[in-house]
This record gives structure tokens, C-alpha cells and sequence, in this order.
């Protein structure tokens, strides 16, 4: 029996979303979703996301062409963090890094980990 969908969006109405590739589950990014974003992926099959620092709607790829095509969506425990299994068309990260996550934490600073 399925449980109802109840997000529990945070006071600024978004709810953070984890994207790994559904292939390797290599983690590409972390964004944020409010109802629309999260709406909008499940109707189109394509991550959308909202941006807080445009303060706007954005779909993953719309002006690089590096779209997340969205295989599952899980929810978390209390229903306040999504998981989005995906497949890559492209890189992930808008810098070109096939994830968001290329650096490392060093002693003196951050240390790329991807070429």
C-alpha cells in the first residue's frame, strides 16, 4: 500500500535535492526544489530545480544542454530531502566537471580530483 506524498518544504518553500547517476550512483550535485521544480520533473521526466540566487525556475540543461533525465525519485524519511537517480546528458556541473563534487578538501585548501 503506498503512502500519501506529503514534501516538507523548508520556511522558504524548498526541500533539498541530492542527484546521483542512476548508472555508477556517482553523486553529480545538490540543488534545491520547491513545489513548481519538483512538479514540473515529475510531469516532464527532467530535473527542474529552483535557483535561489536568480530567484527563478531553472531546468537542468536549458542553456547547456546538459539535461538530467530524472529514472527515480526518492524520499527520504521525513520527507525533507529528495534523492534523484538520473542519467547524465553531459556534464552535471555548470563549471563542465562531469559532478559538482571534483575537489577535495586538502590541508591547505581544495585540491581538484577530476581533470
Amino acid at each position: 500500500m503506498a503512502e500519501p506524498f506529503a514534501p516538507r518544504f523548508d520556511s522558504q518553500g524548498l526541500v533539498t535535492a541530492v542527484v546521483t547517476d542512476s548508472g555508477s550512483g556517482e553523486l553529480l550535485m545538490v540543488a534545491h526544489m520547491n513545489a513548481e521544480a519538483l512538479a514540473r520533473t515529475r510531469e516532464t521526466g527532467e530535473a527542474h530545480f529552483w535557483s535561489r540566487s536568480r530567484g527563478r525556475l531553472w531546468r537542468k540543461g536549458e542553456t547547456s544542454g546538459h539535461v538530467l533525465e530524472v529514472v527515480e525519485i526518492r524520499v527520504d524519511c521525513d520527507q525533507d530531502a529528495l534523492w534523484l537517480l538520473a542519467r547524465p546528458r553531459g556534464p552535471a556541473c555548470h563549471t563542465g566537471a562531469r559532478s559538482c563534487f571534483f575537489r577535495r578538501l586538502g590541508p591547505d585548501g581544495l585540491i581538484r580530483i577530476e581533470p
